[in-house]
């Protein structure tokens, strides 16, 4: 993942500087020589790596991607253990050398491991986020364009929760130019649905099970996600992602843990929450994915 994330973000020039930090030095330069043998056909990006955490002195954004790896039909929630012990290890190193940073996480299970770095960092919550569900609404927005027929960035649909099984699809807000599918079919996601739109949503949960199944991890869709929020924060675009976020008092969501709303990303970090208007349902699912 970390490899698709720093080759995402090369090819569309979003950074003038990468640094790529791993235990494993060998694999790690090969895997930079590798990048820095394209940049010809690139542009003038700096770029080192290494194991001395020194290295990333000065980071504007701090990507995470460390991990133990999930393993085929193993949930996100099982890898929590042995994933906060690999942050517990790099997440005061990376503050220490760049306390103005910010942290976007990506190690599974998502949700908890930006808690926990938020927690080990110091740092305030607006700038400790999580790749959350960012991916699962371009999944959603994918898989909802297939049935639509037209592009999957004129679908426009959130997922939100955690990123995982619990994600809760925001049905009440699928649209397309503004055209609700819900005043089409006031029964879409629901049990009542002769359309079975919600399938789509058991495709987006069992999606990552199925490509690690396939090919042993997720990678390309996931580095995609996490350069589109690199640029936000490098460029300061202020778009609107699912990302994870501190939500206690947000929906009615009352523990202090991180899920995905949808927020303003920009050059500070997360500067504001998105409150969606939810159906009953929805703030219910919401506050259940918070509860798990």
């Amino acid at each position: 993942v970390g490899m698709a994330c720093a080759f995402s973000i090369m090819t569309q020039g979003i950074a003038s500087e990468l640094t790529l930090i791993d235990v494993m030095e060998d694999k790690l330069k090969g895997e930079l020589m590798d990048m820095q043998h394209g940049l010809a056909f690139l542009g003038n990006i700096k770029m080192t790596a290494g194991s001395d955490y020194a290295l990333s002195a000065g980071s504007k954004l701090c990507i995470v991607t460390a991990g133990a790896r999930q393993r085929e039909g193993e949930s996100r929630l099982n890898l929590v253990q042995r994933n906060a012990d690999i942050l517990k290890g790099m997440i005061p190193k990376l503050v220490q050398h760049s306390p103005d940073t910010i942290l976007l996480i990506v190690s599974n299970p998502v949700d908890l491991m930006t808690y926990v770095a938020w927690k080990l960092s110091g740092l305030p919550k607006e700038r400790v986020i999580g790749s959350g569900t960012n991916l699962d609404s371009s999944r959603f927005r994918f898989l909802l364009s297939e049935r639509f027929n037209v592009a999957p960035n004129s679908t426009h649909g959130w997922i939100i929760g955690e990123h995982g099984d619990s994600s809760v699809p925001v049905w009440s807000g699928v649209n397309v130019a503004g055209v609700r599918l819900r005043d089409l079919n006031p029964a879409a996601g629901t049990d009542a649905d002769t359309e079975n739109w919600g399938q789509i949503h058991t495709q987006v949960v069992q999606s990552a099970y199925e490509i690690i199944r396939l090919k042993g991890y997720t990678s390309w869709a996931i580095g995609l996600s996490v350069s589109i929020l690199t640029k936000a924060i490098l460029k300061n675009s202020r778009n609107v992602f699912a990302v994870s976020t501190f939500v206690q008092g947000i929906h009615g969501v009352e523990q202090p843990v991180f899920l995905s709303v949808p927020c303003v990303v920009g050059e500070n970090g997360i500067t504001d929450v998105i409150q969606q208007t939810l159906t009953e349902g929805e703030r219910n699912q919401l506050q259940k994915s918070a509860a798990t």
